[in-house]
């Protein structure tokens, strides 16, 4: 079917705010055990990579690390209140996003053209962005715009996805897994590096009394009315513009079928129901990839949320996240580095098995630790050390914790990759690779809708974050009956 061999080489929507992100290691390092040297990557090839290394701050940065916990904390009435609302706007972005974005794939694919439309989903997203330097604390941006503004961000960054995955194959030029692999690797190190920035440029001058850190603030941000934080939000918005001007001059797009809109939407909706008859056919795959909606649905909720949760439960301020970002960024590649071994000790299904353990493990020790307890056991409050963060027992506690979850999360996402490809024969491996992309979307709500609803009920971030563990433990039973045929 037309379009699907690309998606294998590229994680589902979901993995935008989530896989994507974390597991470059594991996608880039097939290439490098090559044994004869490839070919130098194209331009469109490097172009077509550095745009998802400019468009994925906008996840890191925004969403996980710096201002939705920046909102949480200072903006809204309650940290449960801010943890609600931004889960609610996840809930409604993922109904949108689970309505349109496989048909859309499929629509693109039978009309040619990929470019006018991601053009105008990136310049849809840059101001919404950047109106996120307007929210602050009893300022004019009202709850319910800050809801609409994140809920609009993410459904135009899933588009965005779709339609740069769709532009992969010209713009590889033969090389589609070592492009894919590096687009992973920019994403996550720009986001690192825009993370390290912030935190150099605008956080630590005035806190601390280094040599390398200047004396306040570049460029005259304010710390006390939240600068550096707000500022995520423009930085992101000239980030994505960046991106976008790349695809535009050294990405070659597709050329037009000729296809008429109404005539590929009609198409492009059989072919979808055409792809989803084939899970009768593969019962063991089909099992698999119901268990995968659910165990990483639980999974990216974490990592989506994770940020909000300790910067509500410990108090944390801009400068705490954003060395806390940076901690769990460079720990979660070793979990593609984990991912491997295990694979090969254990086999790609009991390794998800493991790793979804560890990670509900560490939800359960996260739930418990807040000031004055770790891992549900008190501990002292006394300030260890007189540095400029993370002075407590709980909140070392806290990062190392987090540090286990983020391992453990990516080292699934890569493990489940792995175990996909012994579930089934290599000359299906197209076709059901294109199931595991659209799996990615199918529930991707329903991880948002359980934490707004628990942190409702609960009144509580806690009680939000609990109703995980239940995604967690219907995917951990749902994979327990698959089975591996004798060919792994």
């Amino acid at each position: 079917m037309k379009g699907l061999p690309e998606r294998r080489d590229k994680p589902s929507l979901r993995e935008g705010g989530g896989e994507r992100i974390l597991s470059s290691l594991a996608q880039a390092a097939p290439a490098a055990r090559g044994a004869n040297p490839p070919p130098p990557l194209s331009r469109s090839a490097w172009c077509w990579a550095a745009f998802e290394g400019f468009r994925n701050p906008g996840v890191v940065l925004i969403t996980i690390y710096v201002f939705m916990p920046y909102y949480v904390q200072a903006v809204a009435a309650t940290p449960v209140e801010g943890q609600a609302l931004v889960a609610r706007a996840g809930q409604i972005a993922g109904w949108v996003v689970a309505l349109s974005a496989p048909l859309m794939g499929m629509v693109v694919d039978r009309l040619g053209p990929r470019k006018p439309a991601l053009t105008l989903v990136v310049l849809g997203m840059m101001p919404l962005f950047w109106a996120f330097w307007f929210v602050t604390p009893g300022g004019p941006v009202s709850p319910a715009m800050v809801m609409a503004l994140v809920a609009g961000k993410s459904i135009l960054f899933a588009w965005s996805e779709v339609l740069h995955n769709a532009l992969l194959v010209p713009a590889a030029r033969g090389q589609v897994s070592r492009t894919s692999g590096l687009g992973l690797a920019l994403g996550n190190a720009t986001s690192v590096a825009m993370l390290l920035f912030v935190l150099i440029a605008f956080s630590l001058p005035g806190q601390v009394d280094w040599s390398w850190i200047p004396a306040t603030p570049l460029f005259g941000v304010d710390q006390a009315a939240f600068e550096p934080a707000r500022l995520t939000g423009p930085l992101v918005a000239v980030s994505l513009g960046i991106g976008l001007a790349l695809i535009l001059w050294g990405v070659p797009d597709a050329p037009a079928t000729g296809e008429k809109l109404g005539a590929a939407v009609r198409k492009g909706f059989a072919d979808l129901m055409a792809l989803l008859r084939e899970l009768k056919t593969e019962r063991e795959a089909a099992k698999f990839l119901a268990a995968r909606m659910l165990y990483v649905d639980g999974k990216t909720a974490i990592l989506l949320f994770g940020g909000v949760l300790a910067a509500g439960t410990m108090g944390w301020k801009t400068l705490e996240m954003l060395a806390y970002g940076i901690t769990l960024s460079i720990l979660a590649v070793l979990g593609g580095l984990l991912a491997g071994r295990l694979d090969s000790r254990l086999g790609p299904r009991n390794a998800v098995l493991l790793e979804i353990a560890v990670t509900a493990a560490a939800l359960v020790a996260l739930l418990g630790t807040r000031p004055g307890m770790a891992a549900w056991f008190p501990v002292s409050t006394a300030r260890l050390h007189e540095g400029p963060m993370f002075h407590t027992t709980a909140e070392l506690a806290f990062i190392a914790i987090a540090g286990v979850s983020a391992i453990s999360i990516t080292a699934a996402y890569a493990s489940s990759r792995t175990l996909m490809t012994v579930l089934v024969r290599p000359e299906r491996a197209g076709t059901f690779f294109g199931l595991y992309a659209l799996s990615g979307t199918a529930t991707m709500w329903l991880g948002p809708m359980l934490v707004a609803w628990g942190t409702i009920a609960s009144g509580s971030q806690q009680g939000g974050f609990a109703t995980i563990l239940g995604l967690l433990a219907a995917g951990f039973a749902l994979l327990l009956t698959v089975k591996v045929p004798a060919r792994d």
